[in-house]
């Protein structure tokens, strides 16, 4: 059976993770796997702690698409892949993966995803969560003095500089792309139940 795959996007705090959770938790791990683009951030192992601070991560160059999309061509064949595990608190790529492997439905979640034409020819359904902007600035900052390790100057600095210009530049027009709009992500209930429907239902048809 040919995975399904659904790309979540959205602003950085918008609530795509949320939203990713709670169609993994409806369906179940043996029927939905989760990439994240963040883990496909570049190595940079040339340059000092310093330096990698200084870099915009909010660039769709920044991140190894191409290695993502093999990684998608290959859980389509029915391979496991080994997905590379970024470290934001030394902002570089760490030398352990995480086993990711194929199941029916593949969720690739981040906030440049549509940015790529070549992954959204992969996509099934492109969803973007929308966010008020406040909202979300006030999440990143819990999330990442919080879970990453940050500084709250640094994350106010990084948005300032780099997140909220690239949202502008090329979070926001994706938006275009999307198939499904879903404001508040994985707290809006209506949209989540037309997603585990849509989902239902191209499950029971490729499996007939």
């Amino acid at each position: 059976m040919k995975s399904i795959i659904i790309g979540i996007a959205g602003g950085t705090g918008s609530g795509k993770t949320t939203l990713t959770e709670r169609l993994r938790d409806h369906f179940g791990a043996d029927e939905v796997s989760v990439i994240n683009h963040d883990s496909y951030y570049k190595r940079h192992d040339e340059l000092p702690y310093e330096e990698r601070c200084k870099l915009n991560y909010d660039h769709p160059d920044s991140f190894d698409t191409e290695l993502l999309v093999q990684h998608l061509q290959a859980l389509r064949r029915g391979e496991s892949v080994k997905v590379p595990v970024y470290d934001y608190t030394i902002h570089n790529r760490s030398d352990k993966t995480i086993t990711v492997h194929p199941a029916p439905v593949i969720i690739v979640e981040g906030i440049l995803i549509f940015a790529s034409q070549e992954l959204c020819d992969m996509m099934d359904m492109k969803v973007f969560v929308d966010t008020d902007a406040d909202v979300r600035i006030l999440r990143r900052i819990v999330r990442d003095v919080k879970a990453r390790g940050r500084t709250l100057d640094s994350v106010v600095n990084q948005y300032l500089t780099t997140v909220k210009p690239m949202h502008e530049q090329f979070v926001e027009p994706s938006k275009r792309k999307a198939d499904l709009i879903v404001p508040e992500g994985g707290r809006n209930m209506v949209a989540l139940d037309m997603l585990i429907k849509w989902v239902a239902t191209h499950l029971s048809t490729a499996r007939q």
